[in-house]
């Protein structure tokens, strides 16, 4: 298997090229509603030495991967409600790799991070569900993930950090 292969085990992102169908977006807020249980089970009774190894030469350990997440998500949640409450709002990128780095992503609990992700896809369903589907593509200037969709980008990302 080669290093992109153990990156992207599901296989990089593709986009649809159009907007979601509504069984298609119900079937990614599903996705994004099951992600913390998920997570929670693909890390329990993991012991810190195991959280610590990275799951691949180069790679992020679990308990990075686990923070990482939470990163992303907190973002993707923020860009979302920016995307809803501003005509063209610019959405930013962050620095993922750097983030991974820092002193919390490498060494702090995971169960403040999973927690978080609880919490925060109870909102972020909550607001998925309420809200309307747009009826238009992306308004929003983004770099990094090309104006994607973010409940496929986003559902894609779990299914990428922790497979079933």
């Amino acid at each position: 298997m080669s290093s992109d292969d153990l990156r992207y085990p599901t296989g990089p992102f593709a986009s649809l090229g159009r907007p979601l169908r509504p069984d298609e977006r119900s079937a990614h807020i599903d996705t994004i509603a099951e992600h913390p249980t998920r997570m929670r089970a693909a890390v329990a009774g993991l012991s810190d030495a195991q959280l610590d190894t990275p799951y691949r030469e180069g790679g992020w350990t679990a308990r990075q991967v686990v923070h990482h997440v939470v990163d992303s998500h907190l973002n993707a949640y923020v860009r979302f409600k920016l995307a809803v409450t501003e005509d063209r709002p610019t959405i930013c990128t962050y620095e993922e790799k750097l983030w991974a780095e820092l002193p919390d992503a490498k060494s702090a609990p995971v169960e403040g991070s999973l927690a978080m992700l609880e919490h925060l896809h109870g909102r972020w369903v909550a607001f998925l569900r309420m809200a309307r589907a747009p009826s238009r593509g992306p308004r929003h200037a983004a770099s990094g993930a090309g104006g994607v969709v973010a409940p496929t980008l986003t559902g894609w990302s779990g299914l990428v950090a922790f497979r079933p």
